[in-house]
């Protein structure tokens, strides 16, 4: 069977639908997170939650590499919609920065609680599976998700349920 060097798993004996599924599905949303975080440096960059932002981004940038990793090495076809995240992501970053430092933190913790949600499922899809097997895809999946939780805590310490019409701001983006 064929083993992969980034990853020390084998493609034999995987349900290789799910794990497309999760891996896809994955890496498009930390390229979306990527492009929203760029949107809000290109607005916020140089305000005061500048370097909050930038450190938030640094860390999409490492997930958005390890799923490109991941992606190699499952032999997983990135989506089709990449395109529309690109240009949705740069939007939705810029277009909440644009409401302020209170409106870009309001959007993180939007689309943070959302990808925590998400990469919960995950988790629980593949215990369900089997947890040794995908041991360390989970190790991967739950370091994100907690690094998405902290993203998501640091928009709350940063105001973002003062922005404008946060409720309905928070349920939009979601």
């Amino acid at each position: 069977s064929l083993r992969l060097c980034s990853t020390r798993v084998t493609l034999e004996g995987i349900n290789k639908p799910v794990i497309d599924r999760i891996i896809r599905v994955d890496h498009a949303g930390e390229y979306g997170a990527n492009r929203i975080y760029a949107g809000q440096m290109a607005v916020l960059g140089r305000s005061s939650v500048g370097p909050v932002i930038q450190q938030m981004w640094n860390q999409e940038k490492d997930h958005l590499k390890k799923f490109n990793e991941l992606m190699v090495a499952y032999r997983v076809r990135p989506t089709v919609l990449l395109p529309f995240w690109n240009v949705a992501g740069f939007v939705l970053g810029a277009g909440s920065a644009l409401l302020g430092k209170k409106g870009a933190m309001a959007c993180t913790v939007a689309i943070e609680e959302s990808i925590s949600d998400h990469y919960n499922s995950q988790i629980r899809t593949l215990v369900d599976e089997d947890p040794e097997k995908y041991k360390e895809l989970l190790q991967i999946i739950k370091q994100f998700r907690d690094d998405e939780r902290e993203h998501h805590d640091v928009g709350l310490e940063h105001d973002a349920e003062a922005a404008p019409a946060y409720s309905v701001l928070k349920t939009a983006i979601q």
